[in-house]
C-alpha cells in the first residue's frame, strides 16, 4: 500500500465535503479526470451513505474514496446549548421556522464501518478523531486504504500508531470544519507549518490540505513530502457540485472579503465567509458538536432556500477567489503541476 496507492493518480484530491456539496457527480468527475474524490458520509445514515456509493460507482471505475465522521466525544453543557437554541429564537421566527432539537452524536458510525467493510470502497478517511487498531485491521484485511485527518503533530502520531495507511494533513487555512480530534482550536498550524512537521515524524503518504488554489500551491506542498493536495472550496461553483446556489454565489460576491473561524453553525471550529450570523453569535455559541449543528438546521436550510447569505454557514477555505464556474475536470487540470 503506502505512497504505490496513488500511482498513476493526479496530485489532487477532491475533499470530502458533507452537507450536500460533495455529492456523487462531483466525486465522479474528479475520478474520471485523474483525481482521487472523497464521498462525504457524515451527515448521513448507512443506507443513505451507500446509495451515494452505488451512484458513484455508476458514473466512475476509478478508486472511490469514502469519509467518515468519528462520533462526538465532547462533553456537552446542556444548558449552554438551551441558551443557544433560546438566543436563536428571533432569528427562526424571521425565517418562519423553529430551531431544532440535539440528536445522536454517533453519526451512524458503527452501521457505516459495518456496511463498507462489506463492500468496501478503495480508500477510507477519518475526521474528527481516529479509529481503532481493530478497525483499522478490519479495513487492512479488505485491502482499504485508511486515511486519518490530523490538524496537530500529536494527532498524527496518535494516527500512526494505530495503525493507519496514510494522513490528511489539515492546516488552518481549511475551509469547513477543523478536523481535530477534539473540539478546539488550539495548535492550529498553517499547512506549511504542519506539513513539515508531521512528514519529519512519519513515512506514512500525506495529503495536504488548507487555502489550496493554484498548481503552484500543489507544487510547493509536494516539494514540502505531500503526494496530493486535498481541495474542497475550487470546487464549490462546479456545475458538477451541490452546493446551493446562495453558497455558490457568496464565493464571488464582492461583499464577502474574508474568512473567519467559528462555531456558530455547528458548535465545532468551521472557517467560512464572514456574514452577519457568523459576526453576531460566534462568541456565544458553545463547544458543541454535533448538538448546536442540529439547532441551528432548520435555520441554514430555510435561510438557503430563501438566497439569504448572511444567514447560513458560507463554508470556504483561504483561497476561496479561486474558485470558478468551470467543470471539475477544468478545475483539475487547472491545480496540476506541469
Amino acid at each position: 500500500m503506502g505512497g504505490a496507492a496513488w500511482a498513476g493518480l493526479r496530485p489532487v484530491a477532491l475533499a470530502p465535503m458533507a452537507g450536500g456539496a460533495g455529492r456523487p457527480e462531483l466525486v465522479a468527475a474528479v475520478i474520471e479526470a485523474g483525481g482521487l474524490g472523497f464521498l462525504p458520509a457524515g451527515y448521513k445514515t448507512a443506507a443513505q451513505m451507500r446509495a451515494d456509493l452505488d451512484a458513484t460507482r455508476a458514473l466512475t471505475g476509478g478508486p472511490i474514496g469514502v469519509n467518515l465522521f468519528m462520533p462526538s466525544r465532547d462533553e456537552v453543557d446542556d444548558a449552554a446549548v438551551a441558551a443557544y437554541r433560546d438566543r436563536l429564537a428571533d432569528e427562526a421566527s424571521r425565517l418562519g421556522v423553529e430551531p431544532g432539537v440535539p440528536k445522536a452524536r454517533d453519526d451512524d458510525y458503527d452501521a457505516k464501518v459495518a456496511d463498507l467493510l462489506a463492500d468496501p470502497p478503495e480508500f477510507v478517511s477519518f475526521t474528527f478523531g481516529c479509529p481503532g487498531r481493530d478497525v483499522v485491521r478490519a479495513f487492512r484485511r479488505e485491502d482499504v486504504i485508511t486515511v486519518v485527518t490530523v490538524t496537530t503533530v500529536d494527532e498524527a502520531r496518535e494516527a500512526v500508531d494505530a495503525g493507519v495507511d496514510a494522513l490528511c494533513v489539515q492546516g488552518a487555512e481549511a475551509g469547513a470544519h477543523r478536523g481535530s480530534f477534539t473540539n478546539t482550536t488550539e495548535g492550529a498550524l498553517p499547512l506549511r507549518e504542519l506539513l513539515p512537521a508531521v512528514h519529519a515524524i512519519t513515512g506514512l503518504p500525506l495529503m495536504a490540505a488548507g487555502g489550496v488554489a493554484t498548481a503552484g500551491d500543489v507544487a510547493e506542498l509536494l516539494e514540502l513530502g505531500a503526494v496530493a493536495a486535498q481541495v474542497g472550496t475550487l470546487f464549490l461553483r462546479c456545475p458538477e457540485s451541490g452546493a446551493t446556489p446562495v453558497a455558490k454565489a457568496a464565493l464571488a460576491d464582492p461583499r464577502f472579503t474574508e474568512t473567519a473561524v467559528t462555531r456558530a453553525f455547528s458548535g465545532r471550529p468551521a472557517r467560512g465567509l464572514v456574514n452577519r450570523f457568523l459576526l453576531e453569535h460566534s462568541d456565544e455559541a458553545p463547544a458543541a458538536y454535533p448538538d448546536v449543528h442540529y439547532v441551528t438546521s432548520p435555520l441554514r436550510r430555510a435561510a438557503a432556500a430563501r438566497g439569504d447569505a448572511e444567514a447560513v454557514n458560507l463554508w470556504a477555505g483561504t483561497g476561496f477567489r479561486g474558485a470558478t464556474e468551470s467543470p471539475a475536470a477544468d478545475v483539475l487540470d487547472r491545480l496540476t503541476p506541469r
